[in-house]
């Protein structure tokens, strides 16, 4: 959610008699209770996050809240499109680089905020279509989040692409005209591009159980059924003056799928009902036990993209308002997020002597696996090499590719050529593998990839 663009009417319904039962009730908190909402939410084992405006990171009175309660951060503007990638193929990290020093240097995660999303696109591409579209789309994800690999907790890898209403279904946009797997595509080059961060579909009006939060569930059950790179979903509650009684039951059916849930985009309304509908929003996902952290959208009222509703959880001074302690009351009073079961525990050793160990020498050599994701007239490959029993000191790949194929991007490899038979050889960090260890690396190409067999050498 965005300074260009105005406020939608939040999909909500009454509160039930219970949740309004537990908006009077005083909550206990814990014994060693936080006293900031960043604490109290990393005793939990969870986040507590802020959007922010990095023009802002100047205002000394801004820095003071923002440092002192959020140990996470996400960039307003700053990581989207139309900022990193104004003209095609010539990328501006500015922005994000300074959002994610700060981070760094105070303690706090990096949510990466959107990698795809129908609004703020650059010029260029609200001009482009099919697959130039698709392929300049898929060349982006790979650029930006292989920039900042390493340096984001969670991507929102695409945003908003379910429509409004009651059918459930996919939004119409230059994007989903590419082809209906254009989101697939992308929570696939993102994985290969970086590994380590958690990739996230995010979207507004998914409140309670409705036709449009169905509809991404069922996209999201089918993606982690068929192996689709999705590891959580962000739902933004934007919202009114009440909150869907099928709140937090909505969370849930998302964890049940095998994914993690975020509430990305927090801000109430202002009125009698806005520390009551904080406190709920948090409970909820204190209740869920793969609710994993809670951002608002702005530091002060101030800062807030929704003008006169003072949604968030301080005012333009700085003061704390009755919503923010609300928020660290449910905070302190909540779960921690529950460590995995411990393991069996071990067996009595074995009483016979060890076997000689075997005389066959290690093999010299690797193996590597391809994976494509392809579209009418363009792919990626995933490449997954691993060493043979003797380790590697370095490795190179080779594919042929068919008529009419060429590669036009690589990364974590250099490639040589870029038709017919190709190489990929390791770079500097990746190419020392121990005796079955895997790396991977990828590459991007016009055409089509279809068949194509790796052969792998190493030394």
């Amino acid at each position: 959610m965005k300074h260009r663009r105005v406020l939608r009417a939040a999909v909500t319904v009454a509160v039930t008699g219970a949740l309004a039962a537990g908006m009077t009730m005083a909550l206990t908190t814990s014994a060693n209770a936080g006293t900031t909402l960043r604490a109290s939410a990393a005793e939990k084992g969870r986040y507590f996050g802020a959007a922010v405006a990095t023009g802002k990171l100047s205002t000394g009175a801004y820095t003071t809240i923002l440092n002192r309660e959020f140990n996470s951060v996400v960039a307003e503007n700053e990581m989207k499109w139309d900022a990193t990638e104004p003209q095609q193929g010539r990328f501006s990290y500015t922005g994000g680089d300074r959002l994610v020093s700060h981070a760094q240097a105070n303690g706090m995660s990096v949510r990466g905020h959107a990698l795809l999303w129908y609004q703020q696109e650059p010029g260029w591409a609200q001009n482009m279509s099919g697959s130039a579209l698709r392929s300049a789309m898929i060349n982006h994800v790979t650029q930006v989040a292989t920039h900042f690999r390493g340096k984001i907790y969670a991507w929102d890898v695409v945003n908003e692409a379910f429509a409004d209403g009651g059918s459930g279904g996919r939004r119409d946009s230059n994007l989903q005209r590419t082809g209906n797997d254009w989101i697939e595509a992308a929570f696939r080059a993102a994985r290969v591009a970086d590994p380590g961060a958690k990739l996230c579909y995010n979207d507004y009006n998914t409140d309670g159980i409705n036709a449009k939060s169905t509809g991404i569930y069922n996209m999201v059950r089918d993606f982690k059924s068929r192996g689709v790179p999705i590891d959580c979903v962000g739902f933004q509650s934007h919202l009114g003056t009440s909150l869907a009684s099928d709140y937090q039951a909505n969370l849930q059916r998302f964890a049940d799928l095998g994914v993690d849930v975020q509430i990305t985009e927090l801000d109430v309304m202002t009125g009698g009902n806005q520390a009551n509908i904080y406190g709920a929003v948090t409970r909820a996902c204190m209740n869920v036990s793969r609710c994993t952290g809670i951002t608002t959208w702005g530091v002060r009222d101030c800062d807030s993209w929704r003008g006169s509703d003072n949604a968030l959880l301080f005012d333009c001074n700085g003061n704390k308002k009755a919503a923010y302690t609300a928020v660290l009351n449910a905070l302190n009073a909540g779960p921690a997020i529950p460590t995995d079961p411990p393991t069996d525990p071990p067996t009595d050793p074995p009483t016979d002597p060890p076997t000689d160990p075997p005389t066959d020498p290690p093999t010299v050599g690797c193996a590597a696996s391809v994976s494509l994701n392809s579209w009418t007239g363009g792919f990626v490959a995933s490449v997954k090499v691993t060493a043979g029993s003797a380790g590697t000191s370095g490795w190179n790949v080779g594919f042929t590719l068919p008529s009419g194929a060429s590669v036009t991007n690589t990364w974590s490899a250099t490639a040589s050529g870029s038709t017919g038979t190709v190489r990929f050889a390791n770079v500097n960090y990746n190419g020392r593998l121990g005796a079955g260890q895997v790396t991977e690396f990828g590459f991007q190409g016009t055409g089509s990839a279809s068949g194509v067999t790796p052969t792998c050498t190493a030394s």
